[in-house]
């Protein structure tokens, strides 16, 4: 099969456009329509439905568009590997990890990071689905538990524990919690049970919905829940590891918090000599050995 007609075939399905392929391509309109009948011919099928707003992949063309997709993702992992210098870290690095843990712990550290290495273009994808790490939909991820994918390198970073914070200011007007029958009189600030999130988060939040709480704010991310708190509207549960960066929370019932969760750092066997993984996992190290001997200093560990 002929690589630069599926290479062109890839361009047009993923624009559904010939104009906006050929744009792309910098070929003209004819030329791609030219390269797509011939493939449609040695193929001895319809690829495309043609008609006034577009291209629309039959469903013999969506077969060939997840084949092209799939070898476009491998050569793009290829050109990466070689792209990788034995000293020099730069490229695009596609960065995956939770709405959660990217807003609050990575995010705000990123900045060291392109203070060492300049020229690394970030792409980072915040999300809870778990993405393909082998169909290189990411270069490298941090989970919330070790990934069950085959094929990928893993190496446990910390662990954290969902525990209950909430302002000063609010528990002034409030009162302090003294047992878990108090959160009857707070309102809580949380993740909403169904919304998804790690199992012992959500194994919290129910534990604390059975002491019936005042008030409810729920949140679809953890975000949303600090963002609760510091503007004191309740008690929150939040993951320990924004203590650091935001001092002015303060733990209540600190006996109560949820089961360890590990987080784990991973990335395809394939991109093991990848220099800017090396860089990305080499950082991550060493600000965690940062955010626990400062935690250490402040008496939280």
């Amino acid at each position: 099969m002929d690589w630069d007609k599926l290479r062109i075939f890839h361009a047009v399905a993923d624009a559904g456009s010939l104009t906006h392929a050929g744009d792309k391509l910098n070929l003209s309109q004819s030329a791609v329509s030219r390269q797509v009948r011939a493939l449609e011919e040695s193929l001895n099928a319809t690829l495309f439905h043609r008609h006034a707003r577009g291209l629309i992949l039959t469903e013999q063309g969506e077969l060939l568009f997840d084949a092209t997709s799939a070898m476009s993702k491998r050569l793009d992992a290829a050109a990466a590997r070689i792209r990788d210098s034995e000293e020099e870290v730069f490229g695009e690095l596609r960065v995956t990890t939770t709405f959660g843990f990217g807003t609050l712990w990575l995010a705000p550290r990123l900045p060291a990071l392109y203070e060492k290495y300049p020229e690394l273009k970030v792409d980072l994808m915040l999300e809870e689905r778990v993405l393909d790490l082998p169909m290189r939909e990411a270069d490298v991820a941090i989970r919330m538990k070790e990934p069950s994918q085959a094929d990928l390198i893993r190496k446990r970073l910390m662990t954290v524990r969902m525990a209950l914070y909430a302002s000063s200011e609010y528990l002034a007007r409030n009162g302090t919690p003294e047992s878990i029958e108090d959160i009857a009189k707070h309102r809580l600030v949380c993740q909403n049970p169904s919304a998804a999130q790690v199992g012992a988060g959500a194994t919290l939040v129910q534990h604390l919905m059975t002491a019936n709480p005042s008030s409810l704010l729920t949140v679809n991310n953890y975000f949303g829940v600090l963002q609760g708190v510091l503007h004191d509207l309740g008690i929150g549960v939040l993951p320990d590891y924004v203590t650091e960066d935001f001092p002015a929370l303060v733990q209540v019932l600190p006996d109560i918090v949820s089961a360890d969760v590990p987080v784990y750092l991973a990335y395809p066997e394939e991109l093991r000599h990848s220099q800017r993984i090396s860089a990305f996992r080499d950082f991550v190290q060493d600000e965690i050995i940062a955010h626990r001997k400062t935690l250490r200093d402040l008496g939280k560990l």
